[in-house]
């Protein structure tokens, strides 16, 4: 069973901000698939379905992005789901909008939610896919940078950028994580 991951805030009032391309990555592949993710339980909102032949649960964390980890440590440990069974989507400031990356392993860079997945796992072998929401004029202005208001015109990039990172998933479920790689990267 792969765990699909989409790294968000819970709130109404941050659904359409940079800092949610996450959950409207997975919320794409969910409606895509007719999976339901309404099911509370883990800290988090998910559903059960199937993909492309493979049963897939799709998890929300609904405490705040810097204590995603807890979520995911929580319905790791009750399905018994190895780490190489799991996909992190989330925002990326060092990607252009409109651009994914997906990588194997790796570090959390400046992403308090990232920091936190990897610290409740404890480890970085975990597929993730990147999503791009670019950097901000101002470095110090980060934080109201990813939660605020995303502009008109950056909108459908960034919309861009969550309906590659859905198809990406439905690559790396029927193929893999390398030719998912070597398909978007």
């Amino acid at each position: 069973m792969y765990l699909i991951i989409g790294l968000g805030n819970p709130e109404e009032d941050y659904s359409k901000t940079r800092h949610n391309m996450g959950f409207n990555s997975v919320n794409k592949l969910a409606e895509e698939y007719k999976i339901e993710i309404n099911k509370k339980k883990f800290k988090g909102l998910y559903g059960i379905g199937e993909i492309e032949g493979e049963k897939v649960t799709i998890l929300k964390p609904q405490t705040y992005m810097n204590l995603s980890g807890e979520s995911i440590r929580e319905i790791i440990d009750f399905y018994k789901i190895d780490t190489k069974d799991i996909v992190v989507v989330y925002d990326d400031i060092d990607i252009e909008p409109g651009i994914i990356k997906i990588r194997k392993k790796g570090g959390p860079g400046t992403h308090n939610g990232m920091k936190s997945v990897i610290q409740h796992l404890n480890t970085q072998e975990f597929a993730r896919i990147r999503v791009g929401i670019g950097t901000p004029e101002n470095k110090q202005d980060l934080i109201n940078y990813v939660l605020g208001a995303i502009p008109k015109e950056e909108a459908e990039k960034l919309d861009k950028g969550t309906t590659l990172a859905k198809e990406a998933l439905i690559e790396l479920i029927k193929n893999g994580v390398d030719k998912a790689m070597n398909k978007f990267n």
